[in-house]
């Protein structure tokens, strides 16, 4: 017969249990601390890239800010290109030139950016956009303003060369500003770009339409360069590129832009750390050729010497035809019936007339009258296909100038000429800025707008010069160059249409 349990063994049994308990809530606790630490642990581990954050801070009043004042840069760009076609019957005159004197002038221009373009694009790569940008509204400028003092052709020629070194540093704006722009809206924001472009053409035109006629040329410069003062001003309110700062290592600076960014979009940047390697290869001109990269540097090379010679022979023809009343119009008046002829002593030179101007001005607007077919194309068939379509295109529209039509057929032709070589640039530049990566993507634009360049200083010889001997055979070599890079850009091996800006290669 069992013994009933005495009352100690019950009670050493209660204290068993309730250590017991003790044990199990303290391990218990335990297990939780350690999973609150480890989760802590794992938020703080979380990182992200600059591509993250500009994707997930998304498009806002930043963005608004960046593309007036960025895209004010090409009001800047436009007025010191297009000032050549309204200039050149002034200096033809005052100095006496020659054809070949007169294209000397956009020659020399194109020379300077050449030169600086790719010095500029290295300088971009290793020290940072905003520095080059901002030399170069600066340089520009400066140089304009000593233009409008020139005593001599000579002089003249120099100083504007200048002008184009400080315009090279400007175009890197277009880098700084593709840089910030989520990736599905830089094909409709980046053609919108063409709006200041077309701004900056037609503002000259009208400054040289109300002020050559009474003040003359010098002072036209000289008023010119007031846009060129503003921005230097007004670009303070855009800072470093955050993609450039973290490739150089300066983290703390690409946070406090990201952060300001997100504060003027109402946004929230990715949880996490921002994290990226340094790149040392930063401004290397052998990424540019390396195996990856070669095919691509050689075609956009080639696509953008032809992208500049098309535009320019295109601007600088147009206003020549209109000067030496060239064209083969089958209801000219008495006006468009003088032409310009050296050794018969007939006109040495021939100002241009308000239709003139009024020509000049309508075809600017071919600048932006194709923006949403741009747009369209751009997401619909892609980079690549839509500079092989542009190009064709183009093609056709050189050669249909040799056809005879009405002042009013010229013009709408000019138009559409005028649209479809500013479209192709558009997507040139938009591809270039997009394939490239972060380490070299400047010195990649800096290398091609060198290349386009070398196009800018042929053109005048052809448009300028040719076109006093044939019509056709001056539209001619533009016609086959743009049918030629058509057959080349089919053959680029990327596509950068909904992709992300590469940080390396």
């Amino acid at each position: 017969m069992m013994e009933p349990c005495s009352s100690g063994d019950m009670g050493g049994d209660y204290m068993k249990t309730q250590l017991v308990n003790a044990i199990q809530l303290q391990e218990l606790d335990s297990e939780l601390e350690q999973k609150s630490q480890q989760e802590d642990r794992s938020e703080n581990e979380l990182t992200y890239s600059v591509e993250d954050a500009v994707e997930t801070i998304g498009f806002g009043r930043f963005h608004i800010l960046l593309f007036v004042v960025m895209g004010s840069a090409n009001i800047i760009e436009a007025m010191e290109i297009m000032l050549l076609a309204v200039v050149s019957p002034e200096i033809r005159c005052e100095w006496r030139l020659e054809d070949w004197q007169v294209a000397l002038v956009s020659t020399m221009v194109f020379l300077g950016f050449m030169v600086c373009g790719v010095l500029g694009g290295y300088l971009a790569d290793k020290y940072g956009r905003w520095k080059v940008v901002f030399a170069g509204f600066v340089w520009s400028a400066y140089f304009s303003v000593l233009t409008s003092f020139a005593p001599t052709y000579g002089w003249f020629i120099f100083l504007r060369s200048m002008v184009g070194c400080g315009v090279a540093g400007v175009s890197q704006g277009f880098v700084l500003k593709t840089e910030f722009i989520p990736a599905k809206y830089r094909a409709y924001l980046l053609p919108l770009a063409s709006i200041f472009w077309m701004a900056g053409s037609m503002l000259i035109i009208i400054l040289g339409m109300t002020l050559v006629p009474t003040l003359g040329w010098r002072w036209m410069i000289r008023i010119s360069v007031a846009p060129s003062i503003i921005l230097i001003f007004l670009f303070k309110y855009i800072p470093e590129s955050a993609r450039y700062n973290v490739s150089a290592g300066n983290m703390k600076a690409a946070m406090e832009t990201l952060q300001m960014i997100s504060k003027m979009n109402n946004a929230s940047l990715p949880p996490g750390k921002l994290v990226e390697p340094v790149q040392d290869e930063r401004g290397s001109w052998r990424v540019l050729v390396s195996p990856a990269w070669r095919r691509t540097s050689v075609i956009l090379w080639y696509t953008w010497f032809v992208a500049s010679f098309s535009y320019y022979g295109s601007v600088l023809s147009s206003s020549e035809l209109l000067e030496k009343n060239l064209l083969c119009i089958t209801d000219a008046g008495a006006e468009h019936q003088v032409q310009h002829r050296h050794e018969e002593g007939l006109c040495y030179c021939i100002p241009f007339e308000r239709d003139d101007y009024n020509t000049l001005l309508i075809s600017c607007l071919g600048e932006v009258v194709l923006i949403p077919v741009n747009i369209g194309l751009l997401n619909v068939i892609g980079r690549k296909l839509s500079l092989t379509v542009l190009q064709l295109v183009a093609a056709m529209l050189f050669m249909l100038v040799n056809i005879c039509t009405t002042m009013a057929g010229f013009t709408v032709l000019l138009l559409l000429l005028r649209s479809l070589v500013s479209m192709n640039f558009n997507v040139t530049y938009i591809y270039t800025a997009e394939v490239y990566p972060t380490i070299t993507r400047s010195l990649g634009m800096g290398f091609c707008t060198s290349f386009s360049r070398i196009g800018g200083m042929i053109a005048p010889f052809i448009a300028q010069v040719l076109m006093s001997h044939s019509v056709i055979l001056a539209m001619t070599p533009f016609a086959l160059a743009c049918v030629l890079c058509s057959m080349l850009t089919f053959l680029l091996p990327y596509e950068t249409k909904g992709r992300a800006l590469l940080q390396s290669s």
